[in-house]
């Protein structure tokens, strides 16, 4: 795929990036071979690979779906700098 100097300055437009009119035929024809080389991955056989979330073929350990800190409402008000009948008290900010 071949890009010209005027899909260059559009991309750069709406890439908010100002790229200066001797530099936009070297960066047309970098991004020309960028996107060769892309249709070169495109010729790859795929057939029975399966889609990754990593480079790394690891099982994540999984854990009980289970409430483990339940009852510590204490633990988490001690924190505060004000509470009231088990909750934060914070200033009312609305009239």
């Amino acid at each position: 795929m071949s890009i010209d100097k005027e899909t260059v300055r559009k991309i750069a437009y709406l890439a908010r990036i100002r790229v200066d009119e001797a530099q936009l035929e070297p960066l047309a024809g970098e991004l020309s071979g960028i996107l060769d080389w892309i249709e070169q991955l495109g010729e790859l056989d795929t057939e029975g690979v399966e889609p990754m979330a990593s480079v790394a073929a690891v099982d994540l350990p999984l854990r009980k779906d289970v409430v483990s800190d339940g009852n510590c409402q204490g633990a988490v008000l001690k924190n505060a700098p004000e509470a009231q009948d088990g909750f934060y008290a914070v200033p009312k900010v609305v009239e």
